[in-house]
């Protein structure tokens, strides 16, 4: 196995944890909860951010300006029971300029994202509770055939509470691919309270990350919280259907690494200040078959963006 390849696999395993289908916006495990038992709640979250100008590696750059936006409402039986619906909607907005390799070929500019999840968890016993994530998303260039974007899987598995610091769990994920064979992730939990400042987990990511990863936490204080994070990330979408490659498929695939600040507005809200850079970058356009048109990495790229999220 390369060591790219390593890496990459490495990084899905740990940063899975609660995760998206496939790598875009959220899909949170539960719904927040409203304090007390048989009790409904709901959220409302998202985020914009904007990738800097970045190098193509055949005299060529683009930019990507991102946004998202997610909200739901679920039921609780009790802290560790319940079930919730989400719907999301996503933009990815790329802008290309050069005279060779993708730079000039331009192979797409808007692309729109609309997910529905159904998040459920049960509590097995006092230690051991089971999640359960179903989803389906339409994934797209405009103008692409509706029919043809759409993907979906299933996402399950087991946590283990092991002390009232350490959460730890396994599962696995099955996601359906636009012209490719599904995927297979397994995926872990951690939610490990190391002390009262300092915490390291896996959940949700908005925004920057495009959904969830590996995150390590420093909280002072009741009002701020700061973290640095990590993850692999891919997505994929249909090309619009009259284009210079209509009907293909292209891709964005890269290592994100982030530091975010979050101000606590009240108890129930929050607002972040997000920015990284992508290592690893790869672009890829594929015909309506599957095989690969142009393929190409891009340097380095700067991220800079804000999120927030706010439960009722």
């Amino acid at each position: 196995m390369s060591h790219s390849l390593f890496l990459k696999s490495l990084l899905v395993f740990i940063s899975i944890g609660i995760p998206t289908i496939p790598f875009a916006q959220e899909t949170n495990l539960q719904p927040p909860y409203a304090g007390g038992p048989s009790s409904w709640s709901s959220f409302a979250r998202g985020g914009a951010v904007y990738q800097f100008d970045t190098d193509l590696d055949e005299d060529g750059s683009y930019n990507t300006t991102r946004f998202t936006i997610q909200t739901g409402a679920g039921y609780s039986w009790d802290t560790q029971s319940n079930v919730s619906f989400s719907i999301g909607y996503s933009y990815d907005g790329y802008d290309f300029s050069g005279d060779a390799g993708l730079g000039s070929l331009n192979p797409w500019e808007d692309i729109h994202t609309i997910s529905l999840g159904v998040p459920m968890r049960k509590a097995i016993d006092n230690n051991w509770t089971a999640f359960m994530i179903p989803s389906i998303r339409s994934t797209g260039e405009s103008g692409a055939n509706f029919d043809d974007t759409l993907t979906g899987g299933v996402l399950g598995g087991f946590s283990y509470r092991l002390n009232d610091k350490l959460t730890l769990g396994p599962g696995i994920g099955v996601i359906s691919q636009l012209e490719d064979s599904a995927t297979v992730i397994p995926i872990l939990i951690i939610d490990w309270k190391i002390n009262d400042k300092w915490s390291l987990n896996t959940g949700r990511g908005l925004g920057a990350t495009l959904g969830p990863g590996l995150t390590l936490n420093f909280q002072p204080n009741s009002t701020w919280r700061f973290g640095v994070g990590g993850r692999y990330e891919k997505l994929r979408f249909r090309l619009d259907k009259n284009g210079r490659t209509a009907g293909g498929v292209g891709e964005d695939s890269s290592f994100p690494v982030f530091v975010n600040g979050t101000y606590s507005i009240d108890p129930k809200a929050n607002l972040s200040i997000v920015g990284g850079v992508e290592l690893g970058g790869e672009l890829k356009v594929e015909d309506k078959d599957g095989q690969t048109i142009e393929k190409e990495s891009y340097d380095t790229g700067v991220f800079l963006g804000v999120t927030f999220n706010k439960r009722f």
